[in-house]
């Protein structure tokens, strides 16, 4: 479940001097409050008991998918009690991280947010970031290594895994692809012009004759490997690139 669900950390009972140090830009008494998105139940509240043990961080609250965390968002601002960071599972539904990320940002401009996922996959990285993730984590961080993506985040810096830093550093050398549709299986651009058509995943199933899971999966692919965020944008951009017609 992740190097941060181990009992690898140092309770603060045993570390008397943990408790009221205030040394990462944050003024002193701050906490930085944090929202944990995530699908099993489990990684949520590894996070709460380790984040319970940090002295400038506190988790405020959990939510099992995106469409969740933007309904607990609304409650937050209802009552004047935003968070300052949101940590963002990236596979989850009914809303999946990438999708969430783009519209907390677009929503909540001071609420900051961290991808949290199990897999280094470049397109997943480019789509995170470009919905407006403040970093990039994998789930076998290091617990040090979660709480410095949170005060990262709260400076308003980027924070990125080494292993995240290490393949974007590699693709900057290749140089981008010269056609984004390149990118995309002859799968991936059939389902790309039925989402134009505002086909919904359990249509595209059903004409394709595939499982409606695998028609999410190839949606999702197909967000990531464009850097898009939403249904939306993949269609007015199937629409720009000439795959699909315009609606009429």
């Amino acid at each position: 479940m992740g190097a941060y669900l181990r009992a690898t950390v140092v309770d603060a009972t045993t570390d008397p001097g943990r408790r009221g140090r205030h040394h990462w830009g944050v003024a002193d008494g701050e906490l930085i409050r944090v929202l944990v998105v995530d699908d099993h139940r489990m990684v949520r509240e590894g996070l709460r008991s380790y984040l319970g043990l940090v002295d400038d961080i506190v988790m405020v609250g959990d939510a099992s998918d995106g469409r969740a965390a933007l309904d607990w968002l609304a409650r937050a601002k209802a009552q004047g009690a935003l968070p300052d960071v949101v940590l963002m599972d990236l596979l989850m539904e009914p809303m999946g991280g990438i999708e969430a990320t783009a519209a907390i940002r677009q929503r909540y401009p001071g609420v900051e947010v961290v991808a949290v996922t199990s897999f280094v996959e470049e397109d997943k990285v480019h789509a995170a970031l470009e919905a407006g993730a403040a970093g990039y984590l994998l789930k076998d961080a290091e617990a040090d290594e979660v709480a410095a993506a949170v005060r990262a985040a709260r400076r308003g810096e980027v924070h990125l895994d080494p292993a995240v830093a290490r393949q974007l550093t590699a693709s900057l050398r290749r140089g981008p692809s010269a056609d984004p549709k390149a990118l995309l299986t002859p799968r991936e651009r059939d389902i790309l012009v039925l989402v134009a058509q505002g086909q919904a995943n359990k249509e595209i199933a059903g004409e394709l004759v595939i499982s409606e899971r695998t028609a999410r999966t190839h949606v999702s692919n197909i967000l990531a490997k464009l850097g898009l965020s939403s249904r939306t944008q993949a269609a007015l951009w199937a629409v720009r690139e000439g795959l699909a017609a315009p609606p009429g």
